[in-house]
C-alpha cells in the first residue's frame, strides 16, 4: 500500500490544477471567436422566454434557426484572425449541444413539436455524451466530428425550427411543417447510423488513449 501524507497530498492536488492541460485547455480563452459562442449561449434564455414567456412560436422558431445557422460564423472567424485555441474547440462544441438539447426539450414541452420526435433526438444526444464522457474520462482520444455527423446535425438543427414554425399561426406554417418532416426524417435517420458508426471509434481512440 502506498501511503501520501497531508503535504504530499496537497501537492499532488496542486499539481494537478497548475498542470499543463489545465493551462493549455484554458489558452485562447479571451479571443472574439469564444464571444461570437458566448453570444450565441446567451441568446438561449431569450429563445425560452419568446417560447414560453411571449407565447410566441413564430418568434421562437426564427430565432432558434438563426442561432442555429450562425454556428459556422465562430469558426469561420477563428480561422480568419487565427485565433484557433483548443478551449474554443471544445467550448463550441459544447454550446452547440447546449443549444440542441435545451432547445428539444423546449419545443417538447411546449407540445410545438411531436413528443416521440424529440425524445429520439434525446436519447441518442445522451447516449453518444455519455460515451464521450466516459471515454475522456478513461484516456479517451479526442476526434473529429465525421462528416455524416455534421450532415444529420445541419438537418436537425434545421428540422427542429421548421416544425415548430408550422405549429405557429405563420402563413408559412403549412410549407414549413412539410419541409421540416423532409429534413427530420432523414436527419433522424443519420443520427442513429452515425452513433453506431462511433461505436468502434469510440473503442479504437480510448485503446489508442490508454497504450499513449
Amino acid at each position: 500500500m502506498i501511503r501520501v501524507n497531508s503535504d504530499g497530498m496537497a501537492k499532488i492536488v496542486v499539481s494537478w490544477f497548475v498542470s499543463s492541460e489545465k493551462v493549455k485547455l484554458t489558452s485562447g480563452m479571451l479571443s472574439i471567436p469564444n464571444a461570437i459562442t458566448l453570444a450565441r449561449l446567451c441568446l438561449l434564455p431569450v429563445f425560452l422566454y419568446v417560447l414560453f414567456g411571449k407565447d410566441n412560436r413564430a418568434g421562437a422558431a426564427w430565432l432558434l434557426g438563426a442561432i442555429s445557422y450562425t454556428d459556422w460564423i465562430d469558426g469561420w472567424v477563428a480561422r480568419k484572425l487565427n485565433q484557433t485555441s483548443v478551449f474554443g474547440s471544445v467550448f463550441d462544441p459544447f454550446v452547440d449541444r447546449m443549444l440542441f438539447i435545451v432547445a428539444t426539450i423546449g419545443v417538447m414541452i411546449d407540445g410545438g413539436v411531436p413528443s416521440w420526435f424529440c425524445i429520439a433526438i434525446m436519447v441518442r444526444e445522451i447516449a453518444i455524451g455519455g460515451a464521450m464522457l466516459v471515454g475522456t474520462m478513461f484516456g479517451m482520444q479526442r476526434f473529429a466530428v465525421s462528416y455524416w455527423g455534421k450532415w444529420y446535425t445541419l438537418l436537425l438543427m434545421t428540422s427542429v425550427p421548421l416544425l415548430l414554425l408550422g405549429s405557429s399561426a405563420s402563413g408559412l406554417a403549412d410549407g414549413a411543417t412539410i419541409l421540416g418532416w423532409l429534413l427530420a426524417v432523414p436527419g433522424l435517420a443519420l443520427s442513429y447510423y452515425t452513433a453506431v458508426m462511433y461505436v468502434p471509434v469510440i473503442r479504437a481512440n480510448l485503446r489508442a488513449g490508454r497504450v499513449g
